[in-house]
């Protein structure tokens, strides 16, 4: 078996940079013919107008759309502009309905289509310094819950994919601390961060055929973090190695 998406038309939003960067990679080696939604070419997934004009700009079926679009920015609870709230909301948790809505739309007459959404292990948990971020994320998974009871009687499938915390520009203050990495890391139980191809990858099997049984999944990318409550290495059993620990 192998992944293969020849001749499929599929939209990536958020695909210039980062994870949407790597999906779009990663579904172009499968053989999709792959269209990026980006602010970088003038779509705001939050404009309802601008996004649907690029939607229709599209002929013919459209067999695969990944909602990627995000941002993520740290404040305190009490801290949090109306601002910030209102463009995170708009961004991430808007956004992903006006994608998820345009693209049903699209494929509920063709009785056929694949809908990934990116949430994150967010979703589940309550980071701090990231109240709006974890609100949207959560609202996504609401999001492919409804929408995975609706499309189904159209063979019309939507999922999740659930990173942690994933090598991109955004998390390079992160990564580039080992002091960090070592606490962070603790709770992982494969010891390390993720890779945008990692995530990539998820998302290119829950888009093709060989998941065909499988909607309304979140799929966990996040090396085994939400498995561990209390926290898997310790400085018993292994040591930190520039950024990952490994058994001693």
């Amino acid at each position: 078996m192998r992944l293969d998406l020849t001749n499929r038309t599929a939209v990536v939003t958020g695909g210039s940079s980062g994870i949407g960067a790597s999906i779009v990679s990663a579904l172009e080696a499968c053989g999709a013919k792959v269209h990026i939604f980006d602010l970088a070419n003038g779509i705001d997934v939050s404009n309802r107008e601008t996004l649907e004009k690029a939607f229709d700009g599209i002929p013919g079926d459209i067999d695969v759309v990944v909602a990627n679009a995000g941002i993520g920015t740290t404040s305190g609870l009490v801290e949090t502009s109306k601002e910030l709230w209102d463009r995170t909301i708009a961004i991430n948790l808007t956004g992903a309905y006006n994608t998820v809505q345009l693209a049903a739309a699209r494929m509920k007459p063709q009785r056929k289509g694949s809908i990934v959404l990116t949430a994150s292990t967010n979703s589940y948990d309550g980071e701090p310094m990231l109240s709006a971020y974890n609100a949207s994320k959560a609202g996504v998974l609401g999001i492919l819950h409804t929408a995975a009871c609706e499309l189904g009687p159209y063979q019309v499938r939507i999922n999740a994919v659930c990173p942690g915390l994933i090598r991109t520009p955004l998390t390079k203050g992160s990564f580039d601390s080992p002091e960090i990495l070592k606490d962070y890391f603790r709770h992982m139980p494969l010891g390390r961060g993720g890779e945008p191809e990692e995530v990539a990858n998820a998302v290119a099997f829950l888009a093709s055929d060989l998941a065909s049984y499988i909607t309304g999944a979140a799929l966990l990318v996040d090396g085994g973090q939400l498995s561990s409550k209390f926290g898997t290495w310790n400085d018993d059993i292994g040591e930190f190695r520039k950024d990952r620990w490994v058994l001693r």
